[in-house]
């Protein structure tokens, strides 16, 4: 597990620009272990290019990103991958596979060069597949799974792959609202056990219910970054969102709900 005093991801004066236009402008955010942050905003704002600048998959137009402390250019590849983890928003199926092996492709930044899968990483394998309900599905094959099974698939391969941040794009696609709160409530204890998350939600009362801090983009280049409740008030969420919302106390949580 990381050290508790060190930031595991880090952005400082990050700011990102796709072509002409200005997806955020500068901020700065740590995310410390235990913690959950969720990206939030409207369509297209920007909440996936954050991501994958997060995730070290693309250079910040103006500032850094941190990783553990260091840069992504300081770590190798294979380090990097067993530190942190990416769900993708979409899950592509070329070729046919079962769930096992596709769950067990978390697994290779723990193999060696030509290492295998032994048993102890299908142990790991199946115990993420327990984790989303899927212990019964192993030997399915990837292609006949709806597109919810789908997701918890790559949800427990993003389990398998046991990294100490988890990165998520969407975790909650094609999920019904049985999956969506199980996966979340997964998702938050991984943070409660001193993980560090971030994901991408649209729902801005399942930020509400899980989120630690909250990033807002609100899709012309502005953004608020912070902690959950000085950035989830209504009259940022009803400029953010273009539509007016009432923030709302009920049964001891925090709703929002369009005027």
């Amino acid at each position: 597990m990381s050290d508790a005093a060190l930031p595991m991801l880090e952005a400082d004066r990050l700011a990102l620009r796709v072509g002409g236009r200005w997806l955020c402008c500068e901020f700065s955010l740590q995310l410390m272990p235990g913690q959950c942050l969720v990206l939030l905003g409207p369509n297209g704002a920007g909440k996936t290019t954050l991501l994958n600048t997060l995730a070290g998959l693309r250079e910040p137009t103006v500032g850094s990103v941190l990783l553990g402390g260091l840069p992504y250019a300081a770590w190798r590849a294979t380090d990097a991958a067993r530190y942190r983890g990416l769900l993708a928003q979409q899950q592509p199926d070329h070729f046919s596979s079962t769930v096992l092996e596709t769950v067990l492709v978390g697994r290779h930044p723990h193999l060696g060069r030509w290492g295998w899968e032994g048993p102890a990483d299908e142990r790991i394998a199946r115990a993420a597949l327990a984790d989303v309900g899927l212990a019964d599905m192993a030997a399915r094959d990837i292609l006949t799974l709806s597109g919810g099974e789908r997701q918890r698939v790559a949800v427990a391969a993003l389990l398998a792959q046991a990294p100490q941040l988890y990165l998520l794009d969407e975790p909650t696609n094609h999920l019904d609202l049985h999956y969506q709160i199980a996966v979340l409530d997964l998702i938050r204890a991984l943070a409660d056990a001193g993980h560090g998350v971030v994901m991408v939600l649209h729902d801005i009362n399942l930020a509400a219910r899980y989120a630690d801090q909250v990033i807002l983009l609100d899709g012309r280049g502005g953004v608020r970054a912070g902690a959950r409740d000085a950035v989830l008030q209504a009259a940022l969420l009803s400029e953010a969102f273009a539509h007016p919302l009432r923030r709302y106390e009920l049964d001891g949580r925090t709703t929002f709900l369009p005027d």
